[in-house]
């Protein structure tokens, strides 16, 4: 068996219980990008900028302030005056006397036994037996469908808030096994997967934009921590943090519990921007609508270096990307083999407008999309000199 199936094997056969769970739900497929590892993937280039327009010196701070509440299935649902129109419009399971989230979100998050959704409302308010949100969203958690795409829900990102909470029963446990959600003042007018949504009107690369994913570097020493912020250290190395909203800088949300204690949560602030890194999750991305990760091991697929000459050795992989940093006009091609299948991904940068052109071997490459934060894609059938385009490709994914 070759290491690639085997690794693939392996990735399929991951036990359950190495999975996120609430009330013998799953939160989200074991696959889905929320619970997939990052502390392999390669720095995002433009990292340094983005950590110093957030604050270098600036400290990670534990805001455990977002309740949420299991209710039964059959737990009744009500009706809720919604504001925005980019909200699923229920009815919701609301119980007598939810738990709602201090301050100006008022965030109530629901998960149901047995049905497995996670429903969730921001600036919720009872008013005259009347509930009240501004926006509101419903999640399957056995699924990966992401929100339709443009769409906000309960956070800026369009992402759901619950799955990336730091949670005091997976802390005690010893492993926090998803991404965290986390908040930074400055964001840009755009988007990354799996995000769909923005809130900002600042345009340049020093922004991050929502969905970008961050990690404390692996160098980063957290013996001297109490066992419990070890615990969350050691998820942001392996899972990272994913930007969700607008907030102060470097902001890690969880849920309240009583059996926290605020002194040892503060160690969290002896870590700071600088010790942070943002990652670049591109070759997670599977299908556009769907949070589903790919394994970048178990794949074939080459990251190849940005050049304005770059070269694609077909001998390394027949699935091969490059992110677009500037224009590429003189791209090369070998080792072409004979009668396989190639297949490339070709993204834009948070800029964009880089062009792109095919070698000449290359027979009916598509015209290369130039949306910021996008990828095209196309596949070609090769003779072991040319490629001949079999489709007409995909662009602005």
């Amino acid at each position: 068996m070759s290491r690639l199936k085997l690794l693939a094997l392996l990735w399929a056969a991951l036990p359950l219980a190495a999975q996120p769970q609430i009330a013998n739900c799953p939160i989200f497929p074991l696959q889905n990008i929320w619970n997939t590892r990052v502390d392999k993937l390669p720095v995002h280039y433009a990292s340094s900028r983005m950590i110093q327009t957030e604050g270098a010196d600036t400290p990670v701070v534990a805001d455990f302030v977002i309740p949420f509440v299991v209710v039964p299935q059959d737990q009744p649902k009500l009706n809720v005056q919604i504001d925005s129109d980019e909200s699923d419009p229920g009815p919701y399971p609301i119980p007598p006397n939810p738990p709602i989230e201090a301050g100006d979100d008022k965030h109530i998050l629901i998960v149901t036994r047995g049905e497995c959704k996670l429903y969730e409302l921001d600036v919720a308010e009872l008013i005259n037996g009347v509930w009240h949100a501004y926006s509101a969203a419903i999640f399957d958690l056995r699924s990966n469908l992401l929100r339709p795409d443009g769409w906000t829900s309960s956070d800026a990102a369009g992402l759901p808030v619950f799955p990336g909470l730091v949670r005091y029963d997976e802390v005690a446990s010893g492993v926090i096994r998803h991404a965290l959600r986390v908040t930074v003042p400055k964001t840009r007018n755009t988007y990354v997967w799996p995000a769909r949504h923005y809130a900002s009107h600042l345009d340049g690369e020093e922004y991050p934009a929502m969905g970008q994913r961050f990690r404390l570097k692996a160098s980063f020493d957290i013996s001297g921590f109490h066992p419990q912020v070890q615990v969350i250290l050691q998820a942001l190395k392996t899972y990272g943090l994913m930007i969700a909203d607008n907030g102060d800088a470097w902001l890690v949300t969880g849920a309240p519990d009583p059996r926290w204690d605020q002194k040892i949560l503060a160690q969290l602030q002896r870590v700071h921007g600088s010790d942070l890194e943002a990652v670049d999750a591109t070759s997670l991305q599977g299908a556009y609508d769907s949070g589903l990760a790919v394994d970048p091991n178990a794949s074939n697929r080459v990251n190849v270096d940005f050049s304005a000459s770059p070269i694609f050795d077909l001998s390394l992989g027949t699935t091969q990307s490059i992110t677009l940093t500037g224009e590429v006009t003189g791209a090369q091609i070998v080792n072409v083999p004979d009668g396989q299948t190639i297949s490339f991904l070709i993204c834009q940068d948070l800029t964009g407008g880089r062009s792109f052109v095919w070698p000449a071997n290359v027979l009916g490459g598509m015209r290369i999309g130039t949306v910021s934060g996008t990828c095209s894609a196309q596949t070609f059938v090769s003779d072991g000199t040319k490629l001949y385009a079999t489709s007409p490709g995909m662009t602005n994914m």
